[in-house]
């Protein structure tokens, strides 16, 4: 059995399709890729919360999922939907790479002694409203500019002055280790800059009903992620949130087996920013918890 993996065409995407072909290839998995043009990619125009629908990294993946033209996806969770197509299924997560975001600066936009180094009035090139948000709420003097593309192209738009500084997925960054010579990286915690629901983690999504894909999958799911995960996405759901929600949700699970969640999140990228944070010994009610604490602050 050769296996069609469906996968994005950008450098970060292909990476964690690699990835994935590796993890396989050692269970003595063959596989091929597919390589598959998404909504997201080719509107390049727009921020995330001026696209109109949801999954629009996901979507056409997972047409062809459903039309047999794949056998499974690899999306990066935090572009999937909570809510799958008829027939689909998440059949297993990835490792957890670095959940944090980082913020690259240009040596000539840095100040020692500000928060987070950045200059009165700095640019910082972003097209999440989360990021927006939470910035603005720890640096209400921040600017921004709507920079997409992916992450070479971002650093490129960065050294050319395009913008001061941008913020940027940890996990993509340590992945694709690009030359970051002469710029300075200022590492957010991810506990006080909160990053997205299931950022850092790969999820494999196959049809319901292919029990020999599943079977694969389950040789090289991480249960121990997918406990934590699954709050973070469930908090989204719960705030029926997508991509353009600005909204940060980070879970642990400390050795003793308690879980840790952090929060934050706006009603628009502009907007006041509600933060909580909750722990509990069991993961039972901690989402519903987590997003009726949000929900009243924004009261």
């Amino acid at each position: 059995m050769t296996l069609r993996i469906g996968t994005r065409g950008s450098e970060l995407a292909l990476w964690q399709a690699n990835h994935t072909r590796q993890a396989l290839s050692e269970k003595g998995i063959d596989t091929e890729l597919v390589i598959i043009s998404t909504k997201g990619d080719r509107i390049q125009d727009l921020s995330f919360d001026k696209i109109e629908g949801k999954g629009f990294f996901t979507k056409e993946i997972e047409e062809a999922l459903l039309l047999d033209e794949i056998d499974l996806a690899v999306h990066s969770m935090k572009d999937l939907p909570t809510a799958n197509p008829e027939g689909l299924v998440i059949g297993a997560v990835s490792y957890r790479e670095n959940p944090a975001d980082w913020l690259l600066c240009r040596q000539d936009a840095t100040v020692d002694g500000k928060l987070f180094q950045l200059k009165e009035g700095a640019i910082v090139g972003t097209s999440s409203a989360r990021r927006k948000a939470q910035m603005l709420f720890f640096r209400p003097d921040i600017r921004f500019s709507d920079i997409r593309g992916n992450v070479p192209t971002r650093i490129r738009k960065l050294r050319e002055g395009q913008v001061d500084a941008v913020l940027l997925a940890a996990a993509g960054l340590e992945r694709l280790k690009p030359d970051l010579n002469g710029i300075q990286v200022i590492r957010l915690n991810p506990r006080e800059f909160v990053p997205a629901p299931g950022q850092g983690v790969l999820a494999w999504q196959v049809k319901a009903e292919a029990l020999e894909v599943r079977n694969a999958l389950k040789q090289i799911h991480h249960p121990e992620v997918s406990a934590v995960t699954n709050i973070e996405r469930k908090v989204l759901k719960l705030m029926e949130g997508g991509c353009q929600m600005p909204l940060g949700v980070y879970c642990e699970k400390d050795p003793a087996g308690n879980f840790h969640v952090w929060a934050a999140k706006a009603d628009t990228w502009d907007a006041p920013v509600a933060r909580i944070q909750l722990s509990a010994s069991t993961s039972y009610q901690l989402a519903e918890k987590v997003a009726e604490g949000l929900s009243s602050s924004g009261r």
